[in-house]
């Protein structure tokens, strides 16, 4: 895992999403940066409205980016491209939705909508090759080959999410995200399709970029973590590490909303509520986001983080 984690796949640097215009606009990504390495799962969370969505779809060029860089494979793919690097990024960069219904085209049958990517790059060589690539995605995704002739309708949410995925994987990307792919689901099946987005990780050597709003999904099946509040990063660190040492009161509160199993301690746990503006006054120093050392950023004005840093030093020791 750690040579894995030496190859940056993905770059955000310094991004600014803005909606609207004068006194209308709405900056919905402030400043994020962060890298993504080749084969890791990085999982961006926060609560609805925080931005993770946003950046996901700034990366597949549907938001454009206000301000800031980025880049896959070393590359810049923000901004103007020329149509041969546009095919490529689209074909190498695939989006799972979070609404497998909204997403799915209702008119066209199972087979045509996991064909449509192949038609639109012409990935495969005659009609046999794509049918054998159609079907055999559809066995991996766990649907039967007489579903590829009926329409999204007539299937439950838990089966259009498959449809959804197997219509990215088919397209034999290098990078998925991932957005919040499961959060329209039962919580049964909720666990065959992370198994399934694991599976294809370790068969295709994927890298993911998972979206959600729950910590406790993403601590399974997270590398790392960064933790974001109204378009800006709060922290970053290991899964384990987020985890054993939450640092930032906003995580802390995200992670007093994480459901007990027991429901005499969920009917008596205190809830931490993140309130920025008792919590900080940032009138006289400038918050900036820190590394306090193993890969783990915070972000908080100088007093804030030595403090940050004298807990994390007294928890390990």
């Amino acid at each position: 895992m750690e040579q894995k984690k030496q190859e940056v796949l993905l770059s955000i640097q310094n991004l600014d999403v803005v909606f609207g215009r004068g006194k209308k606009a709405f900056k919905a990504v402030d400043n994020v940066s962060f890298d993504i390495y080749k084969g890791e799962t990085l999982s961006l969370v926060g609560e609805s409205g925080s931005g993770k969505t946003t950046i996901g779809r700034a990366i597949i060029r549907i938001n454009p980016c206000s301000s800031g860089t980025i880049y896959y494979n070393g590359k810049r793919i923000s901004g103007k491209l020329s149509r041969k690097d546009d095919r490529e990024v689209i074909r190498k960069i695939q989006m799972i939705f979070q609404d497998p219904a909204a997403s799915l085209n209702e008119r066209a049958t199972i087979e045509y909508i996991i064909s449509e990517g192949l038609y639109n790059f012409h990935l495969y060589k005659d009609e046999k090759d794509r049918m054998a690539k159609v079907e055999q995605i559809t066995k991996e995704v766990g649907l039967l080959p007489e579903h590829l002739t009926r329409y999204p309708h007539e299937f439950s949410g838990g089966q259009r999410q498959r449809v959804g995925l197997a219509r990215s994987i088919v397209m034999e990307p290098e990078f998925v995200i991932a957005d919040e792919p499961i959060s329209a689901l039962d919580v049964s099946i909720r666990a065959q399709v992370l198994n399934l987005l694991k599976k294809f990780q370790q068969e295709r050597g994927l890298t993911y970029l998972f979206i959600a709003h729950d910590l406790s999904i993403v601590r399974f099946i997270s590398d790392r973590i960064v933790v974001i509040y109204k378009g800006r990063i709060m922290e970053i660190a290991e899964s384990e590490e987020l985890f054993r040492y939450p640092l930032h009161p906003y995580t802390k509160s995200l992670m007093s909303a994480i459901p007990v199993p027991d429901p005499k301690i969920e009917k008596t746990k205190q809830l931490f509520v993140y309130n920025p503006s008792e919590m900080h006054d940032y009138s006289v120093e400038k918050p900036e986001l820190v590394d306090l050392g193993n890969g783990h950023m915070v972000f908080g004005s100088p007093t804030e983080i030595e403090k940050y840093r004298k807990i994390r030093f007294a928890e390990q020791n």
